[in-house]
């Protein structure tokens, strides 16, 4: 329905005026020479705008640019943020940390009263700390092939877990194939990597049954290649198949604790034998944690106790440093509650209405979904049901053209995908101002219809 020409004329003229009102933005990234391709870190340039806006602050649900300009942030750090940017609990805890010392590989009172946290938040009853959610996916793969005894993992087609070599494998037409983005990939991923669609039982069935996995590492919904939605029953039945293969369930929830308080397990089922959760819940502040039951905890009690001592491969010198404990136990104890919750589902609620009323108005043959406080459109008219299927339905040269129109006019979406979060200090008029930005971006790409 949208004419090719007119996306690109958008395009041109919307870029114009990105360059036009972030002229210290883009003198920032020219002058920043010591920093590879003018950043600290690469995928600071996968916006879909000419360079990056420079932060200059951020509070709550509103973030400041160098150039001046205040845009309502709806990416919130790509989730890590996603309960609001400085919280004044989180702020005060690492003001406090600070003048008592940031890393002491010893633990603490307060470490203390955070595992407890942890268990009555999420269900489980035993925990560790790392520094990133990635640490977390690599340790939790390394304890269940010990524990099992089995060298593969099964992962799901177009699936996202951190800086996870196991997990970068791809099906291209049907056939698993090492994801060639990977840089410097030396190793052959095929022997003990399986990957299949999500929501196919009848693969799932196949590959459990051989009783060679060591575990199913998944999202409760992927979140990463769009948004894909499991299926009804599928989420059981995979609980069911782990748990008469001998094989773990491991569900990644950095991204689906914006389902409800406890994230996507406590909120809708089924329960994991392991849980990790990155991000958000230091509220920016690096660490993650992975969860466990106590029989997870007694075979790795027991195959720690068969292993010779030296280095387990698990764990840095920064896992659970003082300052990471602070940041979750103020997150933990005082950001992350019910309420918050409450106000973040009730905006999610709000966007998604918005969006499809305006999706219905114009005719277009899109969608919306959410996954609790996690929203997202798809240029698609089908919702996709595995990873195939939405890599399919995504138009890099749209979509970018919509985030860039709705960057200049101070709306800022997640850079990949059409990803939105709402977090405990989104307003109501922020809702209101994204629908209104959105509606008039598609009505000027419907201007010229085929």
């Amino acid at each position: 329905m949208i004419r090719r020409e007119t996306i690109k004329e958008v395009h041109a003229r919307e870029t114009a005026r990105f360059i036009a009102a972030n002229p210290q933005s883009q003198a920032h990234g020219e002058r920043s020479h010591s920093w590879f391709q003018g950043v600290p870190f690469h995928w600071m340039l996968d916006w879909p705008s000419p360079f990056p806006v420079v932060a200059a602050s951020a509070q709550g649900a509103t973030l400041t640019s160098i150039d001046g300009q205040i845009f309502e942030d709806f990416c919130l750090g790509d989730t890590a943020s996603m309960f609001g940017h400085s919280p004044p609990p989180l702020a005060a805890a690492l003001e406090e940390q600070a003048r008592q010392g940031l890393s002491y590989m010893l633990p603490t009172a307060k470490g203390a009263e955070l595992g407890d946290m942890l268990t009555g938040m999420f269900g489980l009853p035993h925990w560790q700390v790392t520094t990133t959610a990635s640490e977390a996916n690599r340790a939790v793969i390394r304890w269940c092939r010990g524990l099992t005894g089995r060298s593969k993992v099964l992962i799901f087609n177009g699936c996202y877990h951190g800086a996870v070599d196991d997990v970068f494998v791809d099906l291209r037409d049907g056939i698993a194939v090492n994801r060639p983005s990977l840089i410097g990939q030396v190793q052959d991923l095929l022997p003990t990597t399986v990957a299949i669609e999500f929501n196919d039982v009848v693969a799932l069935g196949a590959a459990l049954r051989g009783r060679d996995i060591a575990c199913v590492l998944a999202e409760p919904v992927m979140t990463n290649i769009g948004m894909v939605r499991d299926a009804p029953g599928y989420l059981e039945t995979l609980r069911r198949l782990c748990s008469e293969t001998g094989t773990l369930l491991v569900f990644d929830e950095t991204h689906t604790i914006s389902s409800g308080y406890g994230g996507h397990s406590n909120t809708h089922g089924p329960m994991p034998d392991i849980m990790v959760i990155g991000k958000s819940i230091g509220g920016g502040v690096p660490c993650a944690v992975y969860g466990f039951t106590s029989k997870i905890a007694e075979r790795m009690e027991a195959l720690n106790r068969s292993r010779p001592p030296g280095h387990s491969g698990i764990g840095t010198t920064l896992s659970a440093n003082a300052l990471a404990i602070s940041a979750m136990h103020a997150m933990l104890g005082q950001v992350i509650t019910r309420d918050a919750y409450a106000h973040m589902l009730a905006m999610a609620e709000r966007l998604v209405a918005g969006l499809r009323q305006i999706i219905d108005r114009h005719t277009l043959d899109w969608h919306v979904t959410n996954v609790g406080a996690r929203v997202e459109f798809v240029c698609s008219a089908k919702q996709p049901g595995n990873g195939s299927e939405a890599r399919a339905a995504m138009d890099h040269e749209l979509e970018g053209t919509v985030h860039l129109y709705l960057s200049n006019r101070g709306i800022l979406l997640a850079p990949f995908h059409n990803m939105m979060l709402l977090s405990p200090a989104t307003q109501p008029r922020q809702v209101d101002r994204l629908l209104q930005a959105f509606d008039s971006c598609v009505g000027e790409l419907l201007e010229a219809k085929a």
